[in-house]
């Protein structure tokens, strides 16, 4: 059984090769059938029937021998001007027509290649820009506590004053430093492959309400409404809890600080399948052109109101991380001066 399903591919095979040197075949078989003939009607002597033989066999693989030379120098050519970078498109690529699967298989590797060495470019890029954003954002709080000591141990310490305006200050900026160092380390940890999900069932309503508690004095302290809408009956969903919990915290936080007046709501939209869960703000909104950078790393639609407010610029990168690790992937929708809404879903 083994063996007749392997013939039909060796048959083809066979065929295959003998279609590349078909033209030499044709000319050794019409010259073997004319010596053939002379042979058999002129000449009685085997010796000499087998010397005729041999002298065109010898034809024979001396012109498959020239053909093949001649298409390992032209391949050989190519495979120089593809290294010297002369060509540009994959269209220049051309080798004669007895080398199709051959330029077939070049013209496939150019292009794997060209798009490695395009990749990899993107990814040095972005490692430069990774590099620059990260030292700045270290940066811009070593420096201004440096600043506050510094001003403190020339004598502001002992004025009553500004010395504890000054402390207060310095540790707003440690807290900021520690949020921005657990966020590469989260990042990091993700796009690695290093952080370790634990998926199961769990009761999504319990953590809304966590997270509600927990960031309902932030809230308040802007008189900005922290509403749950939940659905009918608490549902179960799967996933890793405590990433879950990560991703409603960060994208709440952001709700918070991005609105002035009004509401910030967290809802949850049973589906047949899944469980869609929204948040959604009455803030300042986020322009159509800023929507599609809003996942990088670092990139702030209000850059100075994100500072102020504390934000590492990190947090909807590791949402989006996160929630495309459990198979869904997060949606915006948003306009200017009504609000923002994020949404994404899990499965019951």
């Amino acid at each position: 059984m083994v063996i007749g399903s392997k013939l039909p591919i060796n048959v083809k095979l066979i065929f295959h090769s003998l279609s590349f040197i078909k033209k030499e075949l044709f000319l050794f078989l019409f010259l073997l059938i004319v010596a053939i003939v002379v042979t058999h009607y002129f000449v009685y002597s085997l010796t000499v029937s087998l010397l005729i033989f041999l002298i065109l066999l010898l034809l024979f693989v001396f012109q498959l021998i020239r053909k093949r030379i001649d298409e390992i120098s032209e391949i050989k050519k190519m495979m120089i001007a593809i290294r010297k970078g002369e060509v540009k498109n994959i269209s220049d690529i051309n080798l004669t027509s007895n080398l199709e699967p051959v330029e077939s298989e070049i013209r496939e590797m150019y292009s794997q290649i060209k798009n490695d060495i395009d990749y990899l470019k993107k990814l040095e890029r972005m490692r430069k820009e990774f590099l620059g954003n990260v030292s700045h954002e270290l940066r811009t709080p070593i420096f201004a506590i440096q600043g506050y000591i510094e001003t403190l141990l020339n004598g502001a310490i002992s004025d009553t004053k500004v010395n504890k305006h000054f402390l207060e200050k310095a540790n707003n900026h440690t807290v900021h430093l520690s949020n921005l160092v657990n966020d590469l380390i989260d990042i990091s940890m993700i796009e690695t492959g290093e952080m370790r999900m634990s998926f199961r069932y769990f009761y999504i309503s319990d953590y809304i309400h966590e997270v509600i508690s927990d960031l309902k004095p932030f809230a308040d302290e802007k008189k900005i409404e922290l509403r749950f809408v939940p659905t009918e009956k608490n549902i179960q969903v799967f996933g890793d809890r405590a990433r879950i919990k990560q991703v409603l915290t960060n994208l709440t936080v952001n709700a918070i600080k991005y609105t002035e007046v009004g509401s910030v709501t967290i809802e949850l939209i049973e589906e047949n399948k899944n469980i869609k869960i929204v948040v959604r703000d009455t803030g300042i909104g986020i322009p159509p052109e800023d929507l599609p950078r809003i996942f990088e790393r670092f990139f702030r639609v209000d850059k100075e109101r994100s500072k102020d407010a504390g934000g590492t610029g990190l947090g909807l990168a590791i949402v989006k991380h996160i929630v495309e690790a459990h198979t869904s992937k997060v949606e915006v929708v948003s306009k200017v001066g009504v609000g923002t809404e994020f949404s994404f879903r899990l499965k019951k």
